[in-house]
């Protein structure tokens, strides 16, 4: 069985960094579909959080019809919503209660949204678990917005916080105790939003502002005026380095207190890529492994090119008797064909 993980298209994003919008990015994911036996989509797949659902879901619908259709009927894909496009299983996720477990299975009618998107999957047999799935008996996989928790403020940008309070104590957490404390939250970007964090925790909201204008249009012309200015690599370098003490950390303490009893924990989130090129990463019982986005961030690679952690094209490959490994599949592509100029 050969596998292919890949997370965050943020499909329909409204800055248009979405590279899968275009025909040199996705026919390459297309051909890759074609020397796989099942794919998994993990999380973020859609975004939901930052546009009108209604342009997203008109965006992403051509992509994901053309991946149903090159997998054909014999080949599964497995869907694991994230954060961004939570709301296709955020309310029957908090229903469940203490029943969630790390892998449940979905019908695809709980929301009208999850429906519209697995029927244009097809004719590919379509799954959706969450909030993680076993691919085989050691490895599992989450999108990884439950290492948020663990950081101040809630962000994959964010800086190491104290033991995450829950029902239970300071030791296990259920699935439930992430969901329930992320129920209400909204995706918004606005800039009172993030003013009104800067103003009570201006340290650690410092990384994340910086995070969210990445992914944002909330003021249009800053990443224009920074890459003028050659901070690309600057922040590529601040950014990788936060995530590498942190956000990293935090993942691997949510699988310890979900009581992931695994080999290898494949996860997305944090746009990151890796290890590649046998670059030294954290050790422990549990291989952590990232497989990076489908979404140009032009502050993180401007004037950059692949392979490069943060470019657009990440994925995880799985395939059975055989380590677990990251690849750029779009490495070798320009930023002038990713996006369209």
């Amino acid at each position: 069985m050969r596998t292919l993980i890949i997370s965050d298209l943020h499909l329909g994003n409204r800055r248009r960094r979405d590279v899968l919008r275009l025909g040199v990015a996705r026919e390459r994911l297309l051909a890759t579909i074609d020397t796989v036996d099942r794919l998994v989509l993990l999380g973020d797949t859609i975004e939901l959080m930052t546009r009108n659902p209604r342009d997203a879901m008109a965006a992403a619908k051509p992509v994901l019809r053309d991946i149903g259709r090159r997998l054909g009927p014999d080949r599964e894909v497995i869907v694991i919503p994230g954060n961004h496009d939570a709301p296709l299983v955020r309310g029957w996720a908090v229903e469940r209660g203490r029943q969630l477990g790390l892998d449940e299975r979905v019908e695809t009618s709980v929301t009208r949204a999850l429906s519209r998107i697995t029927s244009w999957l097809a004719p590919a047999r379509v799954t959706v678990r969450y909030p993680g799935a076993w691919l085989e008996d050691r490895v599992w996989v989450t999108h990884g917005h439950y290492l948020d928790r663990h950081l101040i403020p809630e962000s994959a940008f964010g800086l190491p916080r104290g033991r995450l309070r829950t029902a239970g104590g300071d030791g296990e957490a259920s699935p439930f105790d992430y969901e329930r404390a992320r129920r209400g939250r909204r995706g918004s970007s606005s800039p009172q939003r993030l003013m009104s964090r800067f103003a009570a925790r201006p340290l650690a909201t410092t990384l994340e502002l910086t995070g969210e204008l990445l992914r944002s249009a909330t003021v249009p012309r800053l990443p224009i005026m920074l890459q003028r200015i050659r901070l690309a690599p600057l922040t590529a370098t601040v950014i990788d380095a936060q995530m590498r003490h942190a956000s990293l950390a935090a993942m691997g303490h949510v699988v310890r207190r979900l009581g992931v009893d695994a080999d290898v924990v494949v996860f997305g989130h944090v746009h990151r890529t890796g290890p590649l090129n046998g670059e030294p990463w954290p050790d422990g019982d549990t291989r952590l492994l990232n497989c990076g986005s489908w979404l140009y961030e032009p502050l993180l690679v401007d004037r950059a090119e692949g392979p490069h952690p943060y470019w657009p094209g990440g994925a995880v490959l799985l395939e059975s008797g055989h380590p677990p490994r990251a690849v750029g599949l779009l490495d070798d592509v320009g930023p002038q064909e990713l996006l369209g100029s």
